[in-house]
């Protein structure tokens, strides 16, 4: 049931509208002048707001400007008597949703009422999509590696210093990219990632450089690559060590240059990107193979930060899965579960090949398939893989 703030200092005109605001379904309060109206807005969440202009103490225009101040998204209808076509577009230029005459059209007043709060169910949904897409998880852990990384962040994310990141797969890299870009000058530029082992080595030049119309069969129109699209921002090239040899070149010269060239284009375009490298290869191996230009991991490498291993850090996983038992019962909707000292300790004896995605996944598993306490017997039964239970009993 929506909430409704009717302020006019015309008690009739607030009976009225109560009333028919209330046999629709709305939950209505009601306020006699601006002042108590604004002190109404601050205490009590609404979905939208009806005000008078002139009112004593405070008129709507000044109760309009205060309230746009604390919560610019709660839709304000003006409703007034004394306006004219100036009032009304004053009214809409200091944020107010619609501006209707008295008395007013109750068709018209109910379907712009309705109408507000649509948009702003939208604008809710959107800033609430936008905060899990763009939500920066947090680097979870006190062991020795994890604060000797937080540390290197602090210190190296102002500048735009290259850096590499080097790990096995699933240990968090991206993460520590996304900290690097967020804590950076460059924060409210966008963050771009590209997965170089993800794209064939013949779609990789036109992903990160672009192409012009014609460039090649498939070519149906001009694009835009990834360096464009992070310009003022961060390009995280993951698993870079997959990147083809013809790739890395012109990689090279746009890191030189702070310039590329679109394929089957001419023109050159100044770009301006912090690069943020990771992979989970030996790169000093793959250069001694030919695989890997040495120029190139040296541009790459100015900060080298090697994420370990979850093997390597086994004091930060109950740390960890309390973090993922929290996340794992507000996803699926579940009450809070708790683990029992044998069960986490079975899970701190496990080993995690796959790491921190792992361990994600696996405590994502117990919350599903657990009853209220994860028992070790849990463990035993939903992490242990089979080929270590032969020969033992459960």
């Amino acid at each position: 049931m929506a909430n409704i703030l009717i302020i006019d200092d015309e008690k009739s005109i607030r009976k009225t509208l109560s009333e028919i605001l209330s046999y629709e379904g709305y939950k209505v309060d009601e306020a006699a002048d601006g002042a108590e109206g604004f002190k109404m807005f601050k205490e009590k969440q609404y979905d939208a707001i009806l005000c008078d202009i002139k009112m004593p103490k405070m008129d709507g225009l000044e109760f309009l400007e205060k309230a746009k101040e604390t919560n610019p998204d709660i839709p304000i209808i003006m409703v007034s008597g004394h306006g004219n076509i100036d009032t009304a577009v004053d009214a809409v230029k200091k944020g107010a949703y619609d501006y209707i005459s008295k008395p007013p059209d109750l068709n018209r007043l109910l379907i712009t009422l309705r109408n507000a709060m649509d948009k702003t169910t939208l604008v809710t949904e959107t800033k609430t999509l936008r905060r899990k897409v763009n939500k920066t998880q947090e680097m979870i852990g006190v062991s020795a590696p994890i604060v000797k990384i937080k540390e290197t962040i602090e210190k190296v994310a102002p500048t735009d210093a290259r850096v590499l990141v080097t790990g096995e797969n699933g240990v968090g890299k991206e993460l520590v990219a996304r900290w690097l870009h967020e804590r950076s000058s460059r924060a409210s530029g966008p963050i771009v990632e590209v997965n170089c082992a993800a794209i064939p080595s013949e779609l990789i030049e036109s992903e990160l450089f672009g192409h012009e119309k014609g460039s090649f069969t498939s070519a149906v129109k001009q694009r835009i690559g990834k360096f464009e699209q992070a310009s003022g921002g961060t390009l995280f090239l993951d698993e870079i060590g997959d990147m083809s040899l013809s790739a890395q070149a012109k990689v090279l010269r746009a890191l030189q240059e702070g310039k590329i060239t679109r394929v089957g284009g001419d023109k050159e375009i100044s770009v301006d990107v912090r690069v943020v490298a990771a992979t989970n290869k030996d790169l000093l191996k793959e250069v001694d193979e030919k695989n890997f230009r040495l120029d190139l991991y040296h541009r790459l490498s100015v900060i080298l930060i090697h994420v370990p291993s979850l093997n390597e850090r086994r004091d930060d996983i109950p740390l960890l899965v309390e973090h993922f038992l929290e996340s794992s019962c507000q996803e699926y909707g579940m009450a809070r579960k708790t683990i029992e000292k044998d069960a986490m300790k079975g899970l701190q004896q496990h080993n995690w090949s796959g790491n921190i995605r792992e361990l994600g996944n696996v405590v994502a598993r117990l919350v599903i398939l657990s009853g209220k306490t994860i028992t070790a017997e849990d463990v035993y039964d939903y992490v242990v893989p089979v080929r270590d239970k032969k020969g033992v009993n459960a």
